[in-house]
């Protein structure tokens, strides 16, 4: 059976801490465990102390078949970075700016940006599926989307990996397939209407909200909104158009990272289960799930350090 871990970020003591908890251990520089497997949920940089060891274990587990990992927005990102602009000459396909800079300045100064092991890592980052769909459960970053599911497969092989020549799409704005990996690996984002807005995180302006697209009944968009608790009386609670959110068809379970939850972890709802608890934050949890085949996921799966 499969470990499901989280968002790492860097923090790769927490993750020796968690795989250890786990009854993995170290042989020949692999952890490994002579009966389960561990799947990655992607986002093993940024932010955290350590992430070069943190993508090293992962990337060490996974080529000897010990692991599994699907592909985060910030391996996409870190890729995009680095890729040259084909249509605007000293460009890139994330650009350069101030903010993402910041966001990403603590692997670049970790790793050597242009260095030789940089570029090894970008070359793993690329091989990582956007999402798995195993005969038992399925796994994606942030957002498991049919619509967006189907536009992402005609820009990926039979693995799920993205082509190489599909990388200066899926990082152009106002394409379809930039559309289908930002639902992917970082939600489902539906505009606010009549001029409302929120400040994130960082304090900037928002007009979208992340939504809680596995919600199925008759919401609002204030039920559906993940925004810092300071800004949620600034959602309105107009009723959401029941086309927008994809729900979910409970068919199997799935699970997901990025959205830096609190508190005691617990399943999102008998599907769906969140493994992001907020790491990188300073104040939460490398977590796991620990899954043996249940159709219906429990509180009494999750493990973390």
């Amino acid at each position: 059976m499969y470990d499901l871990i989280g968002d790492i970020h860097g923090h790769a003591s927490e993750l020796k801490a968690l795989l250890t908890k786990m009854d993995y251990r170290e042989t020949d520089g692999v952890w490994q465990h002579p009966e389960r497997k561990v799947i990655f949920l992607g986002d093993f940089v940024d932010r955290g102390p350590e992430q070069v060891e943190a993508v090293q274990i992962a990337q060490g587990m996974v080529d000897s078949g010990n692991a599994l990992a699907v592909m985060g927005n910030h391996e996409f990102n870190a890729v995009a970075w680095a890729t040259p602009d084909p249509q605007n000459p000293d460009e890139y396909l994330r650009p350069h700016t101030d903010k993402n800079f910041k966001q990403h300045r603590a692997f670049l100064a970790q790793v050597g940006e242009g260095s030789e092991l940089h570029h090894s890592m970008l070359d793993w980052f690329k091989t990582l599926p956007l999402y798995l769909d195993l005969p038992e459960f399925r796994v994606v970053h942030a957002c498991w989307h049919p619509t967006y599911l189907e536009i992402a497969d005609k820009y990926t092989n039979a693995r799920n990996r993205l082509l190489p020549e599909a990388w200066e799409t899926s990082a152009r704005e106002g394409s379809e397939a930039y559309e289908a990996i930002e639902t992917l690996l970082k939600g489902l984002e539906i505009p606010l209407k009549n001029g409302h807005y929120f400040l994130d995180q960082s304090g900037h302006k928002r007009t979208d909200i992340r939504t809680k697209w596995w919600k199925t009944e008759s919401l609002t968009y204030r039920d559906l909104a993940m925004v810092p608790g300071s800004e949620i009386e600034k959602i309105p609670h107009d009723p959401v158009e029941a086309h927008i959110l994809p729900g979910y068809d409970g068919e199997k379970p799935v699970f997901v990272g990025h959205y830096w939850m609190m508190g005691e972890p617990e399943p999102l709802s008998e599907h769906v289960a969140c493994l992001d608890y907020s790491v990188a934050g300073g104040r939460g949890k490398l977590c796991a799930y620990r899954f043996d085949g249940e159709k219906v996921l429990t509180n009494s799966g999750f493990v973390w350090v």
